[in-house]
């Protein structure tokens, strides 16, 4: 087994955040901690993960509302998203009032993505993918040895990010999943953030928005 994920639904909006931990060394990261702490600390010690980073996929504070609580409980740092998200986590304040969540303070992380880099986990390599679509900055993390991809909030099983929101942009969301997501191996699993996991090949196969047969 060279990578584990486990999937821990947070928030009333039943975010998945994702423990992600080279089982070789069981150096881990929390991937979009939205809320929930202590449900997190709690994934965490049980599996006897050390965490080392924090890992945000894009800005919306059902992704992003632990961030600070959790990286500063084990003292690491916070990478992601892409900087196009900037404003996203500026507006925290404003993202608390207007989804009901408890005030949540506006943050930068140590780290910005781009899409040519690579996140070291343990002797796990994370490659980055920028996606932007649902939010301007989103970014997906591919792990080529378990072919698996997290994905936020781009595509779900059966569906596709929301593009009503400030800088969203469907067709912008549309080519990155069908010239990014698409190209991966058919076979590699995806991790959303809400809902049940898919595949890549699944999803050209059958979602309704983006599947191979309705581009020709």
């Amino acid at each position: 087994m060279t990578v584990k994920i486990l999937v821990i639904p947070v928030t009333p909006f039943a975010q998945n955040c994702s423990l992600i931990w080279d089982p070789a060394t069981m150096k881990g990261a929390l991937v979009d901690p939205g809320g929930d702490a202590n449900k997190l600390y709690s994934a965490v010690t049980a599996n006897n993960v050390t965490i080392d980073k924090v890992i945000l996929t894009h800005g919306h504070l059902d992704h992003v509302g632990a961030t600070i609580e959790v990286a500063k409980h084990y003292d690491v740092p916070v990478i992601g998203p892409h900087i196009g998200d900037k404003f996203w986590l500026d507006a925290l304040q404003q993202q608390s009032q207007m989804f009901g969540f408890p005030p949540t303070q506006p943050f930068s992380p140590d780290q910005w993505l781009t899409g040519q880099d690579t996140i070291a986990l343990g002797n796990l390599t994370l490659e980055v993918l920028h996606c932007p679509g649902h939010t301007p900055g989103h970014v997906a993390l591919v792990e080529r040895q378990s072919n698996t991809v997290i994905v936020g909030d781009i595509i779900f099983a059966g569906s596709i990010g929301r593009t009503d929101f400030p800088q969203g942009n469907h067709q912008q969301l549309i080519d990155s999943i069908r010239e990014k997501l698409f190209t991966l191996p058919e076979q590699m699993t995806v991790y959303p953030g809400h809902g049940p996991t898919t595949t890549i090949g699944h999803e050209r196969a059958t979602n309704p928005f983006v599947a191979d047969a309705k581009f020709g």
